[in-house]
């Protein structure tokens, strides 16, 4: 469907809360635009036509032609940059950004305001959260936003902060190309949305660009790939590095229980209240991110005692039959599965599966061996999982491991209570996207949650 034509110069390509949210952005600086979307009913058109009545739009196809027209992409994240259309319009000079472009840009060029940027394959949104708290501690005016919660140009519309943290996505990196962090991490790299690229490296490198111009760069020790990057990095940026082994000198690590900096001891591991060895990692990298632009340290550690984590990210849901229960439904990829049931003290009924993503599964095969009590597995691709950990579970002799298929959540939930015994967890941890089964990770855990809540106590 299309509208009136109109002159425009910009075309945002994908209707969802991000391309909206450039609309209202590239209104309020009075730039021409267009939308489109592949999609027949793209879930913001009603609020677009109410109150973009006169733009152009062009919803259920995506037309070279249209695409060639424009000066400016704004890709929102959803849209692969690959698309043929978008390539058309690359080679005719269009400049293909994204709204986190448009974000720095505005931040740049006016407000110079600190931004501390935070990517990764897992562990996003708990240290981007982790550390506006920090700054909330010591009193700063402080925004999170990007990829978790709300877009980065709806920050713009609020008074100015002391610090912008931001959760950057792999799409959202690929269309930027201005960010001047004041830090920013890469808290580690496994197998993700293989889906969207051809090979890992593309994906390596689309992570690679929160480094490129920021004025520090936090690594993690013990990521063997995010560690190789340090050689990559420009001279010129200074580095520190986290790590669960002993620090050297003013770099962030654990000694003797204690999260430490170099020889001073801060904090000691037991006082952080959510579980698992990555979320130690977490705080570490929290702290050397606030040190990067002086968030003070006793703020900082007090953040780190008072966080309680993240819903729907090893979240504790109930203790029944002395079984504990944890929703991890944000476990979309396999190194987020790893490092959840790794974390988990004792044995782990493990209820996994949903959309694939060409995933690797083959590294979940040790530690569902040392961790699992059984393994149920529900989605689209369990057959994927199935085939790759089945060969290694039929080949234990003793204390053989159960694996078995439930057709949606609350057989799971009913399965998973005939399996676990007392002592145990029963973790959701799906190592998979949710959207065959339902709406967004949300919704799933918070199913999952439900069906648990409602058994017998």
């Amino acid at each position: 469907m299309a509208t009136v034509q109109k002159e425009w110069t910009s075309l945002i390509v994908g209707l969802g809360q991000t391309g909206l949210s450039v609309a209202y952005y590239l209104a309020r600086k009075g730039i021409s635009f267009a939308v489109v979307d592949s999609r027949k009913n793209p879930p913001r058109k009603t609020e677009l036509h109410k109150n973009f009545p006169d733009v152009m739009t062009e919803f259920g196809h995506f037309n070279p032609n249209t695409f060639i027209q424009a000066k400016q992409l704004i890709v929102s994240p959803g849209v692969a940059v690959a698309t043929p259309a978008i390539q058309a319009a690359k080679q005719q000079g269009a400049e293909i950004i994204g709204d986190i472009e448009l974000f720095v840009r505005d931040v740049n060029n006016s407000t110079q305001i600190p931004i501390i940027a935070i990517t990764g394959s897992n562990g996003k949104s708990s240290v981007t959260t982790l550390v506006a708290e920090m700054a909330e501690k010591a009193g700063w005016c402080v925004y999170a936003g990007g990829n978790l919660g709300t877009s980065s140009l709806e920050l713009l519309q609020k008074p100015q902060p002391d610090l912008y943290v931001m959760e950057l996505s792999s799409f959202q990196l690929e269309t930027t190309h201005s960010l001047q962090a004041s830090s920013a991490v890469i808290l580690n790299l496994c197998e993700d949305h293989m889906d969207r690229y051809d090979h890992f490296d593309d994906y390596v490198a689309a992570k690679r660009v929160i480094f490129k111009q920021s004025q520090w760069a936090v690594i993690n020790r013990d990521d063997d790939l995010v560690f190789a990057l340090r050689s990559t990095l420009a001279p010129e940026i200074p580095q520190i590095s986290f790590g669960l082994d002993q620090p050297e000198e003013n770099q962030y690590g654990v000694k003797a229980g204690h999260l430490c900096k170099g020889k001073q001891r801060l904090m000691l591991t037991n006082e952080i209240k959510v579980p698992g060895q990555h979320n130690i990692s977490n705080a570490l990298a929290a702290l050397a991110l606030g040190e990067a632009v002086n968030i003070p340290l006793k703020a900082m550690l007090n953040a780190i005692r008072a966080f309680t984590g993240l819903e729907h990210r090893t979240q504790w849901v109930a203790k029944i039959n002395q079984v504990q229960w944890f929703n991890d439904s944000k476990g979309t990829n396999v190194g987020a599965t790893l490092a959840a049931l790794a974390g988990l003290s004792g044995k782990t009924v493990l209820i996994a599966g949903g959309q694939a993503k060409d995933a690797d599964f083959t590294p979940l095969t040790s530690v569902v061996i040392k961790k699992a009590r059984a393994v149920i597995l529900i989605g689209e691709d369990r057959d994927k999982i199935a085939k790759v950990l089945q060969p290694s579970l039929e080949a234990l002799d003793k204390n053989s491991i159960p694996l078995v298929y439930a057709e949606n959540m609350q057989q799971a939930v009913t399965l998973a209570t005939d399996l676990a015994q007392p002592q145990d967890n029963v973790l959701l941890s799906p190592a998979c996207a949710s959207f065959d089964m339902f709406r967004s990770y949300i919704h799933r855990g918070e199913v999952f949650m439900d069906a648990v809540r409602s058994l017998p106590k």
